[in-house]
């Protein structure tokens, strides 16, 4: 056991040993004194009733052997208290002290990284919560450690491929097998874009996840700014055979950054997009909800199963669209729900099942009247 611990035990032990002898002792006293009071009262009685003679010597001698007796077994039954409590409080301290060095090395296999061993649950109520918290973080940080396995595979995944690619042309062009022209050039130009543009997602996913995002506040029209992502986004929508259908509504005033939630809308178009077969349709429409302006995200698409409706919106997690094609990186709902909560807001995602379409709803707090004034 941890030499910590085990001085912990010992100054448990005196604890109990410390009030055990307090109590003996407390006990041993009043009862010497109490038991010689009760006992002169007895005599008393006893003279009243045609017992006097047994005031004399004799009376005497039976109060000195009455309290020695007394003053004797008080000693002995407090020390027979001391022996037992200990002995009690000797097992308890056990009791208590081996969930506490079970956490202890808990929490040593945590620090270098194994997270395969859980803490046993002790009977005890508040040992057993602490163990329960304990395993809680064990699956917390075994999480967050396969997480980070999959980020590294997966950015090096996505760097590989541009990579590789850019490494062929400038062995080709160094071999002399590709030409030196604008062709060629241009296409090392567009995997050095797609190399640009992971590394912007990721730096927006850190962002995302830390909450850090740089916000530059206006008041705007909620619904005018998920319109006008709409409208750009309209002409894949009619190359794709979607229909589009952005509803008019009463202005949503909010005070939010336009150019995040424009990425916000515009990656939800996206996926509904990517979601919905030839012949379907994506709705866009506003509303309020309380003290909250929302806007909705509708696609008839191939849904979401119930199960995905959270894990959607972790890192890399990737659901399959029309005809099994992919939705992206998988990072860009985890930004977009990032820079939604950034501004005190939201993004909720709900569908009724698979082939039932899914609803992607963003929420932000409406302006108040008195924040005219703090306008830009």
């Amino acid at each position: 056991m941890n030499a910590r611990l085990r001085r912990f035990g010992v100054r448990l032990f005196l604890s109990y040993l410390l009030v055990i002898g307090v109590g003996a002792l407390t006990l041993l006293v009043a009862g010497s004194l109490l038991a010689a009071s009760f006992f002169e009262g007895r005599l008393h009685e006893m003279r009243g009733i045609g017992m006097g003679g047994m005031s004399g010597i004799m009376g005497e001698e039976l109060r000195r052997a009455f309290a020695d007796s007394v003053q004797a077994a008080f000693l002995l039954a407090a020390a027979a208290t001391v022996l037992a409590a200990g002995i009690a409080a000797a097992i308890v301290g056990r009791r208590l002290l081996r969930p506490l060095e079970e956490v202890r090395a808990a929490t040593h296999r945590l620090a270098a990284g194994d997270y395969r061993h859980p803490v046993p649950v002790p009977p005890e109520t508040e040992l057993a919560a602490l163990a329960d918290d304990v395993n809680a973080l064990a699956q917390a940080l075994a999480t967050t450690e396969r997480r980070r396995i999959r980020l590294i595979d997966e950015v090096a995944h996505e760097l590989r491929t541009p990579l590789t690619t850019i490494e062929g042309y400038m062995e080709g062009l160094i071999d002399g097998v590709l030409p030196p022209n604008e062709e060629t050039f241009a296409a090392v130009a567009d995997e050095a874009a797609r190399l640009k543009r992971l590394a912007d997602d990721l730096s927006q996913l850190s962002r995302a996840e830390e909450g850090t995002f740089r916000l530059e506040l206006r008041d705007v029209d909620l619904m005018a700014v998920a319109a006008r992502a709409a409208e750009r986004l309209r002409p894949q929508f009619d190359d794709r055979g979607v229909d589009l259908d952005v509803a008019a509504g009463p202005p949503l005033p909010v005070r939010v950054d336009p150019d995040r939630l424009a990425q916000v809308f515009t990656n939800l178009l996206g996926n509904a997009l990517v979601q919905t077969p030839r012949g379907g349709s994506v709705s866009v429409r506003g509303g309020e909800e309380g003290p909250s302006a929302f806007v909705d995200v509708v696609d008839t698409g191939v849904g979401i199963p119930p199960d995905k409706l959270e894990r959607i919106f972790d890192r890399f997690y990737r659901l399959r669209g029309v005809a099994g094609e992919s939705t992206g990186r998988g990072i860009g709902l985890t930004i977009a729900r990032g820079i939604a909560r950034a501004h005190t807001g939201d993004l909720r995602a709900s569908s009724a099942g698979l082939g039932q379409g899914a609803r992607f709803r963003v929420t932000m707090p409406l302006a108040r009247p008195d924040t005219a004034s703090d306008r830009p």
